[in-house]
């Protein structure tokens, strides 16, 4: 039976071909036909905030491109021409070899061949990542996991106190990605600890791969992508983990997060309630500021929240604007596929931060079945507020409703180095709804013309409010 996904939300297995480009100096090689790499980085980078190519991504990808003769003869002699060649020309400090779905279709053993050049002393790591397998929260999985066994490998551990690994949202699949993990890296500091957060500006790249084994624990901030890895650890090297299944927004979660770090990491109670103070101090300081602004214009302003993004992100920004703004949950759509054994875990997490979530919460792949179910729910409203992606800024724009991007594909605009992860982050995701009022909701604009800013209300104005 053909099943079609309107509107997708995620891409193939593949496309942990970006997991790799997110690791400093570390380079995708594709044994895959033409145009899959470009494919998914298309998806992946351009559709998500136009994040860039990158250090040797886009069309820099080395890739067998395999053909006719490929699946009829086999690739893997093509694959081992790809990989010596791309070992002379790109540099960098660690190659992994990705297979698609025509590779694994015909049984060429990627991983034999990547294991070759890895024999040699090469720094070259194989993966099977064949689209049919899973979307590419799967293959980020599988490929850290694969980085981890083949090219961390069983080294001895000698734990530092003080030193985390921290796994978890997935780059660029999440549009965020570079400035989150910089807020979580930041927010451990302020602890006393370590970070390796493995990806992004912030990491040393390989070096930091290689002190996997070294920590005194894992930390995993999601839902359920990077369980299978912080258990591979567990297993492999001996370390302990904390699974905190929210991604932290706002003061209320984050102030929980800091101290389950805190607690589990050792540091003393008296630092971290000496940062929770000082964070809190300032966050209220800003967030007491908009109240006027709230107060004044609570008649034009959002109060009904729908929420279209994978786990850690719908769930995350969700529980911040119902606990700390004020916003009634109307549906919160999961979007990443999870497992069916991690469902549940899902649930528990956010039944445990607002009792709507019960009702609220749909795990639906299908982006038009949810926006059918977002108009039911949505009749006339003009008071809804639409966290998601392109998709959904459409269905605000017919509906005359807010939309604010917090899920791919996003297409009508550029990220660059921004959070609505932390304190700082819930500060971020208010500014950006209520200053989104003025530059979308044209009645809204009405409301606050220059006249009265000056004093002087016009009889349009006074009738506008």
């Amino acid at each position: 039976m053909n099943i079609v996904i309107e509107q997708p939300r995620y891409s193939c297995a593949l496309a942990a071909q970006q997991t790799v480009l997110a690791i400093p100096k570390a380079l995708p090689i594709v044994h895959a036909g033409p145009g899959c790499s470009s494919k998914v980085a298309q998806f992946t980078a351009t559709c998500s905030g136009q994040q860039g190519e990158g250090y040797a991504g886009g069309v820099h990808v080395a890739s067998t491109n395999s053909y006719e003769q490929e699946v009829v003869f086999g690739g893997e002699p093509k694959l081992r021409r790809t990989i010596e060649g791309a070992l002379k020309v790109l540099k960098g400090d660690l190659f992994v070899v990705l297979s698609g779905c025509t590779a694994d279709i015909v049984g060429d053993d990627t991983l034999s061949v990547a294991r070759e050049f890895a024999a040699a002393g090469k720094s070259v790591v194989g993966v099977e990542t064949g689209g049919f397998k899973g979307n590419n929260y799967y293959g980020h999985e599988t490929v850290v996991n694969a980085i981890i066994e083949q090219f961390v490998g069983n080294a001895k551990p000698h734990p530092r106190k003080g030193l985390v690994n921290v796994f978890s949202v997935v780059p660029y699949q999440d549009p965020f990605w570079r400035g989150d993990l910089e807020t979580l890296k930041r927010l451990l500091e302020s602890l006393g600890l370590e970070a390796n957060v493995l990806f992004g500006y912030e990491s040393a790249g390989v070096a930091e791969w290689k002190n996997i084994p070294n920590a005194q624990c894992n930390l995993l901030v999601s839902p359920w992508v990077g369980l299978s890895t912080v258990k591979l650890l567990e297993a492999k090297y001996g370390t302990p983990y904390l699974h905190y299944p929210v991604l932290p927004s706002g003061a209320q979660e984050t102030t929980k997060f800091l101290r389950a770090v805190g607690t589990y990491a050792g540091v003393p109670e008296f630092v971290t309630e000496r940062v929770i103070q000082k964070e809190e101090a300032r966050y209220y300081k800003y967030l007491i500021s908009v109240f006027d602004f709230l107060s004044e214009y609570r008649n034009n302003t959002p109060m009904e929240l729908y929420a279209v993004a994978d786990s850690a992100y719908a769930v995350g920004l969700s529980s911040f604007l119902a606990n700390e703004l004020g916003f009634i949950l109307k549906g919160v759509y999961i979007t990443d596929d999870p497992p069916e054994s991690h469902i549940a875990g899902i649930r528990e997490a956010t039944a445990a931060r607002d009792e709507n979530f019960a009702s609220a919460l749909a795990f639906e792949v299908d982006g038009g079945a949810i926006q059918q179910d977002m108009r039911r729910k949505l009749g006339q409203s003009k008071r809804a507020l639409f966290l998601g992606s392109s998709w959904e800024k459409l269905l605000a724009q017919e509906t005359g409703n807010l939309c604010v991007f917090i899920s791919v594909p996003i297409q009508d605009t550029v990220i660059i180095n921004k959070s609505f992860v932390g304190y700082r982050g819930g500060l971020a995701l208010a500014e950006e709804i209520y200053a989104d009022l003025f530059k979308t909701k044209a009645a809204f604009s009405r409301n606050i013309s220059f006249a009265e800013i000056g004093g002087i209300q016009t009889e349009e104005a006074r009738r506008a409010v």
